[in-house]
């Protein structure tokens, strides 16, 4: 009897309410599942946490028990932390190749993280795969860094980026969520596109008639809720019938107390988590997108299954993989709070086309139904280990 194909994922945790776990799980479950394949999922991040989302029985487990995430709360100075960091990667290493050769799996698998360092060199027998999560566009910036002079930063990032360079060339496929940002890296000759899987089918869809609008995500600097509650402000003035949800895992407090100086609490209601997306987005007529940057924000995937037409800024990566503007959605001008604006207002006042958007929408979002991306991944699967 043949052998089924062994996958090794390395991967921080997955214990967080996040749409990258949300969408590994989703591959791992589907893989072990219906694929046939021998999944083994090597964290380490949390150990005593169990995952967010449900992980299939049929996936192995294994803890490395190192937590890299919890040095910033443990060492307050940066040598401190270079030190403890240094540390842990060398074990980090040793306790990885122990584990993959141990496993002997087929398929490596890094979601580019710190094991991207020193993942080729283990001679484990696997090929080995980088997955991205993020675009080229944010990753590894220190544009936050604001205790560094510019050129510094910028010089640091430019060496930084260089170096992840040098270990992707290593590598036997670099995957990237979208062809914006497979664009950025002109270097590689190894790199395509698979994007992530829409992550749920909806029976029932939005009416498009509610007067609600809905974003989902972290309160955090990247998701741009900061830029969103001035832009509802200027459509609350002129729509004061309409409301905003907001649904995410964070500290809300600033945003709260942004929401208070603008006048917009009556409208806009800032919450945590929701374990029934789905739910919600039926609920509404309008899903937004705020974000600064993105790697492929499958939220919008889910509010057009559900039939409810998005607005976006074009930030990058992501929202013109999958948004048609004028189509299925409307994309605004990244960063430019008046255009997201205007765009919400235009589906507020033209009932019509929302409604036709969102029926549009459902049906241009099955290109990224998940049967058809984990074919292109089983494909590509079995064409590198041919």
């Amino acid at each position: 009897m043949k052998q089924p194909i062994k996958i090794a994922y390395c991967i921080p945790g997955l214990y967080a309410a996040s749409g990258m776990e949300r969408v590994l799980t989703l591959k791992i479950n589907y893989l072990a599942d219906v694929l046939g394949y021998d999944v083994y999922v090597i964290l380490t991040e949390e150990k005593e946490l169990p995952p967010y989302y449900p992980l299939s029985e049929k996936a192995h487990i294994i803890h490395l028990d190192l937590n890299f995430d919890r040095m910033h709360t443990v060492t307050k100075h940066l040598w401190q932390r270079l030190w403890k960091y240094s540390q842990l990667q060398r074990i980090y290493k040793k306790r990885l190749t122990e584990a993959l050769m141990q496993i002997r799996p087929d398929i490596a698998i890094s979601v580019l993280r710190r094991e991207i360092n020193f993942l080729t060199s283990i001679k484990d027998g696997s090929l080995k795969i980088g997955e991205f999560h993020f675009s080229r566009h944010n990753y590894r910036s220190l544009e936050h860094q604001k205790f560094l002079p510019s050129f510094v930063r910028r010089k640091l990032s430019e060496l930084w980026i260089g170096q992840l360079i040098n270990k992707l060339r290593k590598l036997d496929r670099f995957v990237v969520l979208t062809n914006e940002d497979k664009e950025m890296w002109p270097e590689l000759d190894n790199v395509i596109c698979i994007y992530n899987p829409a992550s749920f089918k909806v029976e029932h869809t939005a009416e498009g008639t509610a007067h609600r609008a809905i974003t989902v995500g972290r309160y955090t600097y990247q998701k741009g809720i900061d830029l969103l509650l001035p832009a509802w402000q200027i459509v609350s003035r002129k729509h004061p019938d309409w409301e905003l949800e907001i649904f995410g895992a964070g500290d809300r407090a600033a945003y709260q107390e942004q929401a208070r100086k603008l006048d917009i609490e009556k409208t806009c209601h800032l919450n945590g988590i929701t374990n029934d997306i789905a739910t919600e987005m039926r609920r509404s007529s309008i899903f937004i997108l705020s974000s600064r940057y993105e790697g492929m924000p499958m939220v919008i995937g889910e509010a057009m299954a559900c039939g409810v037409p998005p607005v976006s800024f074009t930030c990058p990566c992501g929202p013109r993989d999958i948004i048609t503007d004028g189509k299925d959605g409307l994309l605004a001008e990244n960063g430019n709070i008046e255009s997201l604006a205007e765009k919400i207002i235009y589906l507020i006042e033209h009932e019509g086309q929302r409604q036709q958007m969102g029926q549009q929408a459902q049906q241009s979002i099955r290109k990224f139904h998940l049967d058809t991306i984990m074919q292109q991944w089983d494909e590509l699967f079995k064409k590198l280990l041919s």
